[in-house]
């Protein structure tokens, strides 16, 4: 098996002409052999757990331990690791295995993660597989390793959609009466509606677009519920202001437009849903510590 690549490593050899701070914020995806990282000679995890989500198969008997609970693995196991959710796992009699990791960077505009049940504290986060379903997942995850090893440009939204796969894989697997127990709370479902209208005023393509919903107020408004219900809402799903979440994907959309589009600043600004260019240039200075036109150039 060749030496898989990271997300970053592609970017810096296949695009060297992509700027920094845009390398940065393209997300971190790569996929491993267990063996390494289990045993008596084990090797350090080449990552920070704190800082990804993990899915894992592994074959052997295991315990993994969380708060309120321990689930053993009998003899195969696909698993489900969260950054926020604290664990501990026995590795002891684990015999092979292999696990892909990834940020919610990796999947920012493809929804957030943590609305899936296999990542939530009260979801189910291991799954013991029979040998046929060993088979399937063992399949996804080879065409992981073909493709991260491959020179495919867009081999990393094939990954994407690959870890959807062992997602809705796992999710499909749990009872209807335990998927039906897991309803979104209020809370979660003005959550994802409001991030749903978000993304959808973008990506921006034409300078006759523009950003309609720039305030937690037009959101709540066109949501039809109180500014003080969404932003309650927003803050207990997210811990982030609305105001917050929108600043960040307009910023977003900025940069991406000053670096690749030809639009002037004012069309930039415009489109983005800023009446007055010198607001746009105040918004962008405040977050970056550089003008619109310096960010542009440098």
């Amino acid at each position: 098996m060749e030496k898989s690549e990271s997300i970053e490593d592609f970017y810096k050899t296949k695009f060297d002409w992509l700027p920094e701070n845009f390398k940065n914020e393209i997300g971190h995806f790569n996929v491993f052999n267990l063996e390494p990282f289990v045993g008596e000679k084990a090797k350090p995890v080449p990552y920070k757990r704190r800082d990804f989500y993990k899915i894992m198969l592994v074959k052997g008997n295991s315990k993994v331990h969380f708060a309120d609970k321990i689930i053993e693995v009998k003899k195969r196991a696909l698993s489900f690791s969260s950054p926020h959710i604290p664990y501990k796992w026995d590795h002891n009699d684990i015999k092979e295995g292999v696990f892909c990791v990834f940020n919610q960077h990796f999947f920012h505009q493809f929804g957030n993660l943590n609305q899936y049940s296999v990542f939530q504290p009260n979801g189910t986060p291991i799954f013991e597989l029979t040998e046929d379903q060993v088979e399937k997942v063992t399949a996804i995850y080879e065409r992981m390793f073909d493709e991260i090893n491959s020179e495919y440009v867009y081999k990393y939204d094939v990954l994407r959609n690959l870890v959807f796969e062992l997602l809705h894989f796992a999710m499909k697997m749990d009872p209807s009466s335990t998927i039906e127990k897991q309803h979104l709370n209020a809370s979660q479902r003005i959550s994802a509606l409001f991030l749903e209208l978000l993304e959808r005023q973008f990506p921006i393509d034409e300078t006759n677009q523009k950003v309609l919903f720039r305030t937690a107020s037009d959101f709540a408004n066109q949501l039809n519920i109180h500014v003080n219900h969404l932003n309650k809402a927003i803050k207990e799903t997210t811990q982030k202001t609305t105001s917050q979440i929108i600043a960040e994907r307009v910023l977003q959309e900025s940069k991406i437009l000053l670096k690749y589009s030809t639009w002037n600043v004012s069309e930039i600004a415009f489109a983005l849903g800023f009446s007055e260019i010198t607001n746009f240039n105040n918004f962008f200075k405040k977050h970056v510590q550089l003008s619109p036109l310096k960010f542009r150039n440098s």
